[in-house]
């Protein structure tokens, strides 16, 4: 099994690409090693010394590391949780722990907006973000405010406040009148 990793705009993060697919559907997000439980492949790569968040894709892996542990230490210790995962046969979660898009049914008089909104996040917005190894999930639009949630490379990367004003919130915006303004929230 050969593991290709590429960096992300986010300097603690590198997106891991084992080459097959994690998850079918969905994404799973596992900032802390808290819930990490949940998936065999996240709880693997936690016991790496110095990973402090784990974000599965479609068909990547980005991990999150400490300030002051340098790559070069960590890598070869995700590579090969990462390939002791794959080999084992285990599931990638258990049970049904992928999340979706954030697709909950939105009524009233906001939902021709958001369901544009999601439209968008979804068809513009969601692959160029896993390009980078995250996501971006809705979480919401009240008086003209979308508020979004960034995933994996994305949270806490230092480019992400301007990928989601100058980028996100001048599409949205040209695209969907009603839209004023784009906020991250933390989950």
């Amino acid at each position: 099994m050969f593991i290709q990793t590429e960096s992300t705009p986010n300097p603690a993060t590198l997106k891991f690409l084992p080459g097959q697919m994690v998850l079918e559907m969905g994404t799973a997000d596992f900032p802390s090693s808290e819930g990490s439980e949940k998936s065999p492949l996240a709880e693997r790569i936690f016991k790496a010394q110095g990973v402090t968040g784990v974000f599965l894709g479609n068909d990547f892996v980005t991990v999150t590391k400490a300030d002051d542990v340098e790559w070069d230490h960590i890598k070869p210790a995700i590579l090969g949780a990462i390939m002791e995962h794959f080999q084992s046969g285990q599931p990638v979660i258990l049970g049904d722990g992928a999340q979706n898009s954030g697709h909950a049914s939105h009524d009233g008089e906001d939902g021709e907006v958001v369901n544009q909104i999601k439209e968008l996040l979804d068809t513009r917005v969601r692959p160029a973000v896993a390009q980078d190894g995250g996501d971006i999930t809705f979480h919401g639009f009240d008086r003209g405010v979308v508020y979004l949630h960034m995933q994996g490379a994305c949270a806490g990367c230092p480019s992400s406040t301007i990928t989601l004003k100058m980028g996100i919130e001048n599409l949205l915006r040209h695209y969907i009148p009603e839209v004023t303004e784009v906020r991250p929230v933390g989950v």
